[in-house]
């Protein structure tokens, strides 16, 4: 390998704290633009016009995972009444498509942390019932291999400041990733419930924290359930009293079948 391609290989990038904090420095300078380079946006990242595409969920809903109503019915849908999941309840702010996907990837995976403080905020309003019973705010972990490699979990980025504003306990280490699972993109729902199983524990340390609390368990995006399923299981073997679930989007289609 040649030096030019070694230095390139190992050459430093900040902290995308770092780079989030001096971004909103530089934006009381210079207005961010908005994603769709419309009109100077109303929130960080979108345009009026983005705003208003984005599909937010309200109710009626269902009480188990979140699911949309047409109409008002029954408080849960038919695919948790046929099979209840570990997690109590889920909720979700909007819903994942093409309006939304667009800035979930961007802060997910092109550092743009300047986003979870407007992705909390939609969790605040979706996910006010769940919050008013919570004891504790937990992410969906990394394992420490992705994390290195991406340099931050961005469900904890979004648990943080919710937690911070609803004064609730914040337990970033409450769960830990004990093994590096394959991508949970392409695979079907069994085959999402098979790569997960068991890839979820709570550290001997953090029992005593969870130990008779309610959780509220914080992750980006809720497609068939079964990474939250995982983990609501080991909190509750730890002794949680309930876990509930809060994500910014979730796949409709997919999410309503039984997991």
């Amino acid at each position: 390998m040649s030096a030019h391609h070694d230095e390139s290989r190992w050459s430093w990038k900040p902290d995308p704290r770092v780079r989030a904090l001096a971004g909103r420095a530089i934006d009381l300078i210079f207005p961010p633009h908005a994603l769709d380079n419309a009109r100077p946006p109303q929130s960080p990242g979108m345009s009026s016009d983005a705003w208003s595409r984005v599909r937010f969920i309200a109710e009626p809903l269902c009480d188990g995972c979140g699911a949309p109503f047409e109409y008002a019915m029954a408080d849960r849908c038919a695919a948790c009444l046929a099979r209840p999941r570990a997690f109590a309840r889920a909720r979700a702010a909007c819903l994942y498509d093409d309006h939304s996907r667009d800035l979930i990837l961007q802060f997910k995976h092109a550092d743009r942390l300047d986003l979870a403080p407007l992705f909390a905020s939609w969790l605040g309003r979706a996910a006010a019932d769940l919050i008013a019973e919570a004891d504790v705010v937990a992410p969906v972990p990394l394992h420490r291999g992705r994390l290195f490699r991406r340099r931050y979990n961005q469900s904890a980025e979004i648990a943080r400041p919710l937690a911070r504003r609803y004064k609730l306990a914040y337990l970033p280490e409450a769960l830990k990733r004990r093994k590096a699972t394959e991508t949970q993109a392409g695979k079907s729902a069994s085959g999402r419930r098979r790569n997960v199983a068991g890839a979820f524990e709570v550290p001997e340390r953090q029992k005593a924290r969870i130990d008779g609390r309610r959780i509220l368990l914080i992750d980006d995006v809720l497609t068939t359930g079964a990474t939250a399923e995982a983990c609501a299981k080991a909190l509750l073997k730890a002794g949680a009293s309930a876990v509930d679930l809060a994500t910014v989007a979730r796949v409709r289609d997919a999410v309503d079948q039984p997991i």
